[in-house]
Parts: structure tokens; C-alpha cells; sequence
């Protein structure tokens, strides 16, 4: 069975979710046998998932019988659910009960608050390595999806379980969505570990959330960059959480002075900051960060996770081997993902990837060998002959004047968003000054908030 899960002690609490329910490791494997019955072969299942019982059990089971699930938001834009429906033609739905009423398919099967809706549509050949999709975090509205090998999901729960550390005691929060790589990372490396997790549909500003994990004892928190600003303006380091021992970070790059801050919290309080780094690409972690390092390497991802190594390229894509360095960094390692697929005939496709994965991220190799994310080779501009980096600029701004940006723009003119009205002229002249462009050619237009999307990254098509 997936994870070994049949191996677990049967009466450990597998998850608990903040909406009351409830799933030992025994529960989760006679489930999957019978979900398994009900579907009878291996086929594609689209999970619209919520982190509840239902969307986890949903998914181990489907992993464990080798039918491949695509899992989805339950928020998922019901244009876009259509769109996908239609290319991929899934024959089963693992959706909520509350959202079956928006489908005319039949209910064959319910469990957990959960129901499986037979569409009616016929299966793809797949190819017999396939166990996962994902949608990327810039794929929206895109049909385009990463095929996830059986080999990768195993590779990427041993290898976080063993830089974490992770064992039958932890108890994890697990706010990020499920249909996130790092979500879903969070999930199954514990569920290798034997652990309980703590599934949770609240949100931080919510006194549900706080509640729930100080009376549920929760040992670690994994969040993104959004989740420890709010953590930040929520004074989480005055908290009283004895029990919390881990925080890990990933999904982008952290704010230089936020991650100092929780660094050295850390260190003074007994608890460990891990910053991780990853792509869905590479089945979420690729590098890490180890917590005695955090002091003195802030803003680091570290180096390479067990059985993963990482390079750099130059632009002629000749690896440079001096320590000292930047350009494209380059991952290789098991749990780097077959390909992608855009539509239902790429998946019979096998592993394009061979393991190598060119991550499309600037990274800087300093004298002891830790990287450092510096951009996107995709964020940069051409302006008046000079290259632009697109993710330097908007740190250096947040730095400087406080206030959240985000900066975009084509080869003619650089436009950055700001929340702050007060500060547009002055951040106009500082930024013409610090990158030599014409003052003409950067436009600061201020708005109320930067839209995010829901893992706290800018959401571009809106601003």
C-alpha cells in the first residue's frame, strides 16, 4: 500500500480536521479497499479537495489502487473545472456533498462528508508509471498539468520524513491546501513518518485556528512567505505554544528581516526554523535550509535534499564549477516529476525529465556552497539596454518604504503596483536612481492590496 500504511499501528490517529472528524491508520486502509471496489480499475479521478478527512482519505486511497487522481481546489473557478473536464474527461469525481448539486453525474459511493460521482466519460490510456497531476502555481486558467511518477511521491515523503526528522509523535498543522505541492508534501512525509495530522480548513486570522491547535498540541507549522506575515502582525512570537517545536518555510522567498526574526525566535526559544525550497515539479522539496544554519545564512534555501544534488548553469548552459556563483540552478534528483501534460493524450506519455529539472530560478552559490534565490530567469525586462530583475526590484522596494509591491511590465516601460498612495513619487525616484532607468520609463501606480492568489503569491493577471 501507498506509504506502507498497512504497516502502521492501526489504532493511531492518522488526521484529525478542526471540522470535527476524525481517521486512524486502520480506518484510512479499509477505506481504500473499498473505495477502491467502488471504482474497480485504474482510471482518472478529479479530487475538488478541501483539507478535511474526506479529501486525504480520497486521495491515499486512490494512490494506493492506481487510479490516478487530479487534485483540485473545491474553489476551483467552475469555468476552468469545465475546461478541465472536457480535455481530460476524468471517469469519477471526489467532491464534497455540499457541491454535488452542480453536477448531473451519478452518486455511486459516499464517505466523510464526501461523494464519488460517475461521469459517464471513457479513460485515456496512461502510462502505468503516472500516479499523480498537479496543476503549477502559474498555471491558472491552463490546462497544463505535471505528471507525478509513483516513484516520485515515495522519494519526496523519505526524503522530507528524513530532513525533518519526523517521526509516530509529530503533530502537524497542515494549512496549506492540499492541492499544493508543498501541502500535499506536508501530508504524505507524515503519513510516512506514522504521524497525526492536523487537517485545517480556518484561517490564521481565526480564533477557531488558534484554538484547534492548542488544544489538538500541534508540533510544527509549514507556511509560506504570506503565512508568516500574518504570523508576524499576529505577534505569533509573544504566543504561548509550548508544544510547537518546528516551523519550515517555503513557496517563495521570505522577506530577509522576517526571516532573521523567526530565525533567531527559534534559537532562543528551543524550536527549529527550516527554510525549505521547491517546485511542483520536483514533488515540493528540493532544498533545505538545516535549523542551526538559520542565524547564519539568513535568507538561504541551504542545499540539496537527501539523494538530490544542485548545480549551476551559466547562459550558454555550461555548469560552473567554481563555488562562487550565479545563473540558472539546475535540480537533479529522484523526485524530479516525468513532464507535463496537455491534454488527455500526453498522459500515456513516460518520463521526459530523466531526473534533471532546470528550475528556471537565479540562484547564487556563495564560498560555503548555500544558495540563494535571486530571481526568475522569466521576471526580468529589457529597458534602454538595461536587464531588470523584476524580483530584486520589488524586495528592494519592500525593504526600503514597507509597503507591498509587486512589479511587472514589458521592454518598454516598468510598472510597479504599491499599497500605499503616499509613496509613489518616492518610490519612483528610488527606484530610477537604484537601477538607471529614465525616470519616464517606471510608472508606480498605487491600489488598496495586492491580490494574491491562495497561497499568497501576487496574482498578476489582476493588477
Amino acid at each position: 500500500m501507498f506509504l506502507d500504511l498497512d504497516q502502521k499501528d492501526k489504532s493511531s490517529i492518522a488526521a484529525v480536521d478542526d471540522r470535527g472528524g476524525l481517521i486512524s491508520y486502520g480506518e484510512l486502509v479499509a477505506f481504500s479497499k473499498k473505495f477502491s471496489d467502488a471504482i474497480g480499475k485504474r482510471t482518472l479521478i478529479f479530487i475538488l479537495s478541501e483539507n478535511t478527512i474526506g479529501s486525504l482519505a480520497g486521495y491515499v486511497a486512490a494512490i494506493s489502487s492506481r487510479i490516478v487522481p487530479l487534485i483540485l481546489s473545491s474553489n476551483i473557478d467552475r469555468e476552468l473545472l469545465a475546461r478541465l473536464i472536457e480535455v481530460y474527461h476524468p471517469e469519477f469525481l471526489w467532491l464534497p456533498e455540499s457541491l454535488t448539486c452542480n453536477f448531473n453525474y451519478e452518486s455511486i459511493f459516499h464517505k466523510y462528508e464526501f461523494s464519488l460521482q460517475k461521469t459517464g466519460f471513457s479513460e485515456f490510456a496512461m502510462n502505468e508509471d503516472l500516479s499523480l497531476l498537479l496543476t503549477t502555481s502559474g498555471s491558472t486558467g491552463s490546462p497544463k498539468l505535471v505528471r507525478h511518477s509513483y516513484s516520485n511521491l515515495e522519494q519526496n515523503a523519505r526524503n522530507v520524513a528524513t530532513f525533518f526528522e519526523l517521526n509516530e509523535l509529530e503533530r502537524p498543522v497542515a494549512i496549506l491546501p492540499m492541492q499544493y505541492t508543498m501541502g500535499l508534501s506536508v501530508v504524505t512525509s507524515h503519513l510516512y513518518a506514522g504521524s497525526s495530522i492536523l487537517l485545517m480548513s480556518s484561517i490564521l486570522t481565526d480564533t477557531k485556528f488558534w484554538k484547534f491547535i492548542k488544544e489538538q498540541k500541534a508540533s510544527s507549522f509549514t507556511g509560506v512567505p504570506y503565512s508568516y506575515e500574518v504570523l508576524h502582525k499576529l505577534r505569533f512570537l509573544r504566543m504561548d505554544l509550548p508544544h510547537l517545536k518546528l516551523l519550515t518555510q517555503g513557496g517563495g522567498k521570505l522577506r530577509e528581516e522576517l526571516f532573521r526574526e523567526f530565525a533567531e525566535f527559534a534559537e532562543k526559544t528551543g524550536k527549529k526554523f527550516i527554510a525549505t525550497y521547491g517546485q511542483t515539479e520536483g514533488t515540493a522539496r528540493m532544498a533545505y535550509l538545516p535549523a542551526e544554519m538559520a542565524t547564519k545564512k539568513t535568507g538561504s534555501i541551504g542545499g540539496p535534499i537527501p539523494n538530490g544534488q544542485l548545480s549551476i548553469i551559466d547562459s550558454a548552459g555550461i555548469e560552473i564549477h567554481e563555488m562562487e556563483a550565479t545563473g540558472q540552478m539546475i535540480y537533479k534528483g529522484p523526485n524530479v516529476t516525468l513532464g507535463y501534460a496537455y491534454n488527455a493524450e500526453d498522459l500515456i506519455k513516460g518520463d521526459e525529465n530523466q531526473g534533471v529539472l532546470f528550475t528556471g530560478d537565479i540562484a547564487r552559490r556563495d564560498a560555503d556552497g548555500y544558495y540563494f534565490i535571486v530571481g526568475r530567469m522569466s521576471r526580468f525586462l529589457k529597458l534602454y539596454g538595461l536587464r531588470i530583475s523584476l524580483d530584486e526590484s520589488e524586495q528592494i522596494i519592500k525593504s526600503t518604504f514597507n509597503v507591498d509591491c509587486v512589479c511587472s511590465g514589458n521592454d518598454e516601460k516598468m510598472k510597479v503596483y504599491i499599497n500605499d498612495g503616499n509613496k509613489t513619487a518616492a518610490v519612483k525616484s528610488f527606484l530610477s536612481e537604484k537601477t538607471g532607468l529614465f525616470y519616464h520609463a517606471i510608472e508606480v501606480i498605487a491600489v488598496t492590496e495586492i491580490p494574491k492568489n491562495e497561497f499568497g503569491k501576487p496574482f498578476f493577471k489582476q493588477v
